[in-house]
């Protein structure tokens, strides 16, 4: 079985934007009109209803509008779902348990606050409160100050009123879109367009990304024809998205090389020099009976850009089982 059938990349991040590393962190724009239309840049959409975002925008603290609580209701069901969209296709194999990680993973309050201040939400807050100015300005700045990005939090706690509006910002325009998930969930701000056709017995779907074939599947059913087109296109963005994790790394990873049985401790090493957690390993399924057992492991790494996640091969110990998932998760690494 080819490493590349295995390697599957959920990114974390909601809106996939430019962002300028030398922006200064702390500073803000207080003019809504403004805050609007950079906004709206920011996003590459433009609202039919304004006001959606002015409201997504604006803090309880400011009285003299309606605050985005209501928005960030909607926007914390949407997200959630579009997640759970995209993990349900992405990760045919995972339990729900495994799903529900990954959703978490992607929507915590540390993550989405890290999306707010990485592309400049945060400067467009309107509040009138000079607290919750502080604690925004000393996370931003920290976060700024970071050699790397850290996973599992750093230095400052992150405030959750960026979690707020990232969850505020996203219900604006799933409501403004008229609740099409579809249109929230726009991956690299690109145009997904999924055409459907009957060839004699036969249901054939195919997947286009602004105009450009992606994939296809065809069933006996029109939906699933649909869902294995859509889970084919989404596997085949990832691999093309996380060319920038692999790019980074490809040096370090010392390829299909790599001797099976040491794999754990080269993935081990190199987790170790790029700052990220230890690989967390996983029997997914036990084979034949006692005297005769097989192993089937998973490894899974949580880094900033993304849960890297790799099934191995059938083999006679949990050792060998590890390290054969730690091998195709190197060779998926460099490959991608």
């Amino acid at each position: 079985m080819k490493s590349s059938e295995k390697y599957a990349v959920t990114y974390a991040y909601t809106f996939q934007t430019s962002s300028d590393d030398d922006e200064d962190m702390t500073e803000t724009v207080t003019d809504m009109a403004a805050s609007v239309r950079a906004v709206e840049e920011l996003l590459n959409y433009k609202f039919k209803n304004k006001m959606l975002l002015e409201e997504a925008l604006t803090h309880s603290s400011y009285t003299d509008s309606a605050s985005y609580q209501r928005l960030e209701f909607v926007g914390d069901a949407a997200l959630g779902l579009a997640v759970s969209n995209y993990v349900f296709l992405a990760y045919p194999d995972l339990d729900p348990g495994q799903l529900s990680l990954l959703r978490a993973a992607n929507i915590s309050t540390e993550k989405l606050a890290r999306v707010a201040v990485r592309h400049g939400l945060h400067k467009y807050v309107r509040h009138n409160a000079a607290a919750l100015h502080d604690k925004v300005r000393d996370f931003a700045t920290a976060v700024g100050q970071e050699d790397e990005t850290e996973v599992y939090g750093g230095a400052i706690k992150a405030p959750k009123v960026l979690a707020d509006i990232v969850e505020s910002v996203a219900a604006a325009v799933y409501v403004d879109c008229g609740f099409d998930l579809q249109a929230l969930w726009v991956k690299d701000g690109k145009h997904v367009d999924i055409r459907h056709w009957r060839k004699g017995e036969k249901n054939i779907a195919s997947v286009y990304v602004d105009g450009q074939f992606a994939a296809s599947a065809c069933s006996d059913q029109k939906e699933n024809a649909k869902l294995h087109a859509a889970r084919a296109a989404l596997r085949k963005l990832s691999y093309k998205a996380s060319e920038k994790i692999g790019g980074d790394i490809i040096g370090e990873v010392n390829g299909s090389t790599t001797k099976i049985e040491s794999a754990k401790q080269k993935l081990h090493e190199l987790c170790g020099r790029k700052r990220w957690p230890k690989p967390n390993y996983r029997i997914e399924k036990e084979i034949g009976p006692a005297h005769d057992r097989r192993f089937i492991c998973s490894v899974q790494i949580e880094i900033a850009e993304a849960v890297l996640f790799v099934t191995g091969d059938e083999k006679s110990r949990v050792k060998e089982a590890e390290n054969s998932a730690a091998s195709l998760m190197l060779l998926g690494l460099q490959g991608s």
